[in-house]
């Protein structure tokens, strides 16, 4: 009788993994379908709600963090690459105007305003350059994490 029982046990044990398993392999296949639609966040979000409905489904969850790391790293690259632009433009405009502020400097014309509008340009610049500097650390981290992984 405690034979039945456990192979009973074992079987509906193994039904409900399974179902466990394909409701987590829905919700990974719903995260990459939001990924290829460009949907970042929503793809995000849906992977964390794997992770946290189904901590069970560990192979599901391996292809999530892989999936995870590819979204981090095509929103990462697609944000500096918006970056990289602005970056430069705020580059020119700071160098520009420092020159235009050295040359007032020197003919004892600098007024307020414009000294205070280079620091705030170079303070814009910096900001940008120190979140610059942090996506491509943040870029290498995941190419790093992708090659332990592979």
């Amino acid at each position: 009788m405690k034979k039945i029982l456990f192979i009973v046990l074992a079987a509906a044990i193994t039904a409900c993994s399974n179902s466990t398993q394909r409701a987590a392999e829905a919700m990974l296949q719903k995260a990459d379908q939001q990924f290829q639609q460009g949907h970042y966040d929503r793809a995000l979000i849906t992977i964390d709600s794997l992770r946290k409905v189904y901590p069970g489904a560990i192979e599901t969850r391996k292809q999530a963090l892989r999936l995870y790391q590819n979204i981090e790293l095509k929103r990462s690259q697609e944000e500096l690459t918006a970056l990289d632009s602005t970056l430069e433009a705020v580059k020119q405009q700071y160098e520009a105007l420092r020159q235009q502020v050295d040359t007032h400097k020197q003919l004892l014309q600098a007024t307020p305003e414009e000294l205070t509008l280079l620091t705030r340009t170079r303070v814009h610049r910096d900001s940008l350059q120190t979140r610059y500097d942090a996506l491509c650390a943040k870029i290498r981290y995941i190419h790093k994490k992708q090659k332990e992984n592979s």
